[in-house]
């Protein structure tokens, strides 16, 4: 059996509070709109019990990312490479701004607005944490 590494515990460390963090989003959207339905006054205390654990999950992502960085030498990448990491660094910013604003919000424009732009950005950091990772 391989033994783990520092690399494999921080990059699984990493890609588990992803899939807590986006795949929560997404599995929240589909929950929400039935817990809606059946028990509207419960709406609110499921999305707190998610933020319970995303919130956390989203502050693993961060550190495991420092992390990541730390781990190489960003000045010794390529240019396309260093691009790549910004736009997900900056991807992930966009994706826990759009969140709070979802979360404080209390129009519908609020919610729907920062859900969705919460949900596509923190794909698409995630899409680009494969790319980066792959180095493809």
């Amino acid at each position: 059996m391989l033994s783990p590494t520092a690399s494999t515990i921080r990059l699984f460390l990493h890609v588990l509070a992803a899939a807590v963090w986006v795949g929560g989003q997404f599995a929240l959207a589909g929950v929400v709109p039935v817990v809606r339905r059946g028990a509207p006054e419960l709406s609110r205390p499921v999305a707190r019990g998610f933020a319970r654990v995303g919130w956390p999950a989203f502050a693993v992502l961060v550190l495991t990312g420092i992390w990541n960085l730390i781990a190489i030498d960003v000045t010794d990448t390529s240019t396309a490479y260093q691009v790549t990491v910004f736009v997900k660094v900056l991807l992930a910013m966009v994706a826990a701004g759009a969140v709070v604003v979802h979360s404080v919000g209390r129009s519908k424009l609020a919610l729907a607005a920062g859900g969705a732009l919460g949900a596509l950005a923190s794909v698409g950091a995630m899409f680009l944490g494969i790319l980066l990772h792959t180095g493809s």
